[in-house]
């Protein structure tokens, strides 16, 4: 039991740090400023230069403990504090830090200031994986951003961009921008579009499956290259003609056969003539056969276990 517990343990950290990962992966640098001239202003209302961190997924994601940098050969430059309850996003929001060049003001205060021509760095809680970068053009003027703008409505893929309108701590691109369900809603409010092509698409897969199903069916019923093709036998009844054995000469058979053996004996023989000949025997009639008892005691004569059964 104790061993299962430390095995069920060991795999709960595997996951939560595979989790946790995954999730961080999903952070990008939304957008950055170097030169703020006339913009927003920290909590100290100084006008700093700032880095917009964007959670591009559904979900939350945790990024205290990772770093963020302007110099790849130290990546560990600013590192966020893990102690802080506050350095969680929500799905599809940023957060902005302050390159104030003083760590010492708060969580989001990075300990270096931004540089035209420079690359920055968003890297993992480990200090070695760099999960994204944005580079900072040399020319980039007083007051403009260089932004990433998804280029669809998901936000699955961006494109960098220099903007003369930076938007800190906003989404980056359209906000109005409307998916496809959302405009098939607007044209088809009650679905009947939807159900129509639905009912069309089914119909269709059905009308395939019966072609190739019919197909692949026929195909089986042909006969193979090279296999022996059946032949019809016609049956052959063998009468008292073919043989040369009449019913009288089969009856005196049994009759001689019944002073040497029991009844059992002439019995079975009987039956067996009368099946190879197709005539009856003892009787008139084709459907019945008359066994006579043996004169055995009835427990050893056979004949007493049998019954008339129709055909």
């Amino acid at each position: 039991m104790r061993r299962f517990k430390i095995f069920f343990a060991a795999v709960s950290l595997l996951s939560g740090v595979s989790l946790g990962a995954q999730n961080l992966s999903d952070l990008i640098i939304g957008e950055a400023l170097v030169e703020n001239t006339g913009g927003v202003t920290d909590g100290y209302g100084r006008k700093n230069g700032w880095i917009e961190l964007f959670n591009t997924s559904s979900g939350s994601v945790k990024f205290g403990g990772c770093y963020l940098s302007d110099d790849k050969s130290d990546l560990k430059k600013y590192h966020i504090p893990t102690s802080d309850l506050s350095t969680r996003l929500g799905p599809r929001q940023s957060v902005v830090f302050y390159a104030s060049g003083d760590s010492f003001q708060g969580t989001y205060y990075t300990n270096f200031h931004l540089r035209r021509g420079s690359t920055l760095y968003l890297v993992s809680n480990d200090g070695k994986t760099i999960i994204d970068q944005i580079d900072i053009p040399a020319d980039l003027p007083a007051d403009h951003s260089v932004v990433k703008v998804p280029k669809g409505v998901k936000g699955l893929d961006f494109e960098t961009r220099i903007s003369d309108k930076p938007t800190p701590g906003a989404y980056n691109g359209d906000v109005d921008a409307k998916t496809k369900s959302e405009v098939m809603k607007e044209k088809d409010p009650h679905g009947w579009v939807l159900t129509l092509i639905a009912v069309s698409v089914v119909f269709t897969a059905l009308m395939i499956l019966a072609f190739i199903f019919g197909l692949i069916g026929n195909i089986h019923k042909r006969p193979r290259s090279g296999a022996p093709k059946e032949v019809k036998r016609k049956k052959v009844k063998a009468t008292s003609k073919d043989v040369g054995i009449t019913p009288e000469i089969a009856a005196a058979i049994c009759m001689a056969l019944s002073q040497e053996s029991g009844g059992e004996v002439q019995a079975a023989i009987a039956l067996a003539l009368h099946d190879y000949l197709g005539a009856g025997i003892h009787d008139l009639e084709s459907f019945a056969l008359t066994i006579v008892p043996s004169g055995q005691s009835g427990w050893t004569d056979k004949t007493q276990t049998f019954r008339q059964s129709p055909r």
